[in-house]
């Protein structure tokens, strides 16, 4: 190969190089910019989340564990082969004189042996291995379902922090373009000079209420990339405008949650899943009062030679002469075990009422919820309304202040006064809004319903 081809074959391998590296810039690039909707965050937990990726390997795991159980109703197969050599002495049977010999020898052995009956312990074995990929994969779900609901908390946090952004923004712009028409008052003789410095002041006030509140959109967004696990530089979400909620969004009654929800919820499908498992251990333990049958069958041979042999014969002419077939069934009683027996089934047996017990835990836990999330709901949807007859009501005097102060008629102590109630009314009616959209989103995740913001 000539030095220009090689110069060519190294130019091409370098173009192709950079090639790579510039489509995995823009892809990276693309990734950091992506503005990720509560969908794809959804999403993205529910498929990146470690706690749910550790789950779907126990459920690799119960797959192993139900090819075992299966594999128990069949028979074992092994076989040996064993070669051998004695070097020493022994007797002549002709001169019946001790000689030093050395003898060769070979066998093998094949064998089966097949369980016939255990108390049934085998294919009760196997129905637990089924039962417990199903408990998994219904706590599985029960992580997929906690996951998604804290996502969407996350989110509407990001979203309350940004809207809180937006109003402290508002607040900063006012409070400047209210210092300038101080000034322009001050020097028309309207106004005294100690009115700038009170603007000035309650601008700065702004400012700092600005920075904290951009601080918190941070801190949320922060939460929210932690959450899902992916780098926070460049991390954004899709902003969404939450309308003002209506009354409509709240259920007028309890039952139809709690009847959906205790006749789907997983935690409640786990707990009575428990319960047929604690079931299955007690005629497991059981399985030890019934006596066991084994059958077993075997086929071998040996061959041998040394020098002092009266007949030999060739090596598979011999191994097919010496070979023998074997047949054994057993049945083993048990007749006394030491309480062991006795013990495992008194043990399983509570067992068995813990687990009912925890299903009554379980449905007392989750009427609880339900009961405090709609209570929760109805408190929030109250303070919802109030905070916007608040809201109207400060609007309404905050516009009347500033006609008094540009009249003179008022001070701009009095008009920070009712700045500072118009503010914390607005604030307020946020809170008040997110606080009423997530309650109802809870009970809608209680109603099995998928977690949207429309």
């Amino acid at each position: 190969m000539t030095k220009i081809m090689v110069e060519e074959i190294n130019k091409s391998k370098m173009k192709f190089k950079l090639v790579v590296i510039a489509l995995l810039i823009s892809v990276a690039g693309f990734t950091q910019n992506k503005t990720w909707s509560l969908e794809e965050c959804v999403a993205y937990a529910l498929e990146n989340n470690i706690t749910i990726l550790r789950g779907e390997n126990n459920l690799l795991i119960n797959e192993q564990d139900i090819i075992v159980a299966r594999g128990n109703f069949l028979p074992s197969l092994s076989g040996s082969l064993g070669e051998r050599m004695n070097i020493g002495s022994g007797f002549d049977p002709v001169s019946n004189q001790r000689i030093s010999q050395t003898v060769n020898s070979f066998n093998y052995n094949v064998s089966i042996n097949q369980n016939v009956f255990n108390g049934f312990r085998t294919l009760n074995l196997y129905k637990q291995s089924l039962l417990n990929q199903e408990i998994n994969q219904l706590d599985l779900n029960r992580i997929k379902d906690d996951i998604s609901l804290n996502v969407a908390n996350s989110y509407l946090n990001v979203l309350f922090n940004k809207e809180n952004l937006e109003t402290a923004k508002a607040q900063y712009n006012f409070s400047s373009t209210q210092l300038q028409q101080v000034k322009n008052l001050v020097e028309a003789g309207v106004q005294p000079q100690a009115n700038v410095y009170d603007a000035e002041a309650t601008l700065s006030n702004d400012e700092q209420n600005l920075t904290i509140a951009d601080n918190n959109y941070t801190l949320a967004l922060l939460s929210l990339s932690q959450l899902l696990q992916v780098p926070f530089e460049g991390f954004q979400v899709e902003i969404i405008e939450i309308d003002t909620p209506s009354a409509l969004l709240m259920y007028k009654d309890i039952e139809p949650i709690l009847n959906y929800a205790f006749q789907n919820r997983n935690e409640i499908k786990v707990a009575e899943k428990n319960i047929e498992n604690a079931e299955l251990n007690t005629q497991i333990s059981k399985s030890g009062y019934y006596p066991s049958v084994n059958f077993s069958y075997g086929v071998g041979s040996v061959w041998s030679e040394s020098k002092n042999d009266f007949t030999k014969q060739a090596f598979f002419r011999e191994l097919d002469a010496n070979k023998g077939h074997n047949f054994n069934l057993s049945v083993n009683i048990p007749i006394f075990s030491r309480f062991q027996n006795k013990t495992a089934v008194a043990k399983s047996k509570i067992r068995e009422e813990n687990s009912k017990l925890d299903l009554d835990q379980a449905k007392l836990d989750l009427e609880s919820n339900i009961q405090r999330a709609f209570t929760d709901a109805q408190a929030a949807l109250k303070t919802f309304a109030a905070a916007q007859k608040s809201l109207a009501s400060q609007e309404l005097a905050f516009s009347n202040s500033q006609d008094r102060f540009n009249l003179g008629a008022m001070n701009s102590f009095d008009l920070e006064q009712a700045r500072i109630r118009l503010i914390n009314a607005e604030n307020s009616l946020i809170n008040a809004k997110y606080d009423f959209v997530f309650k109802t989103k809870v009970l809608d995740f209680y109603l099995g319903k998928a977690i949207t913001l429309d």
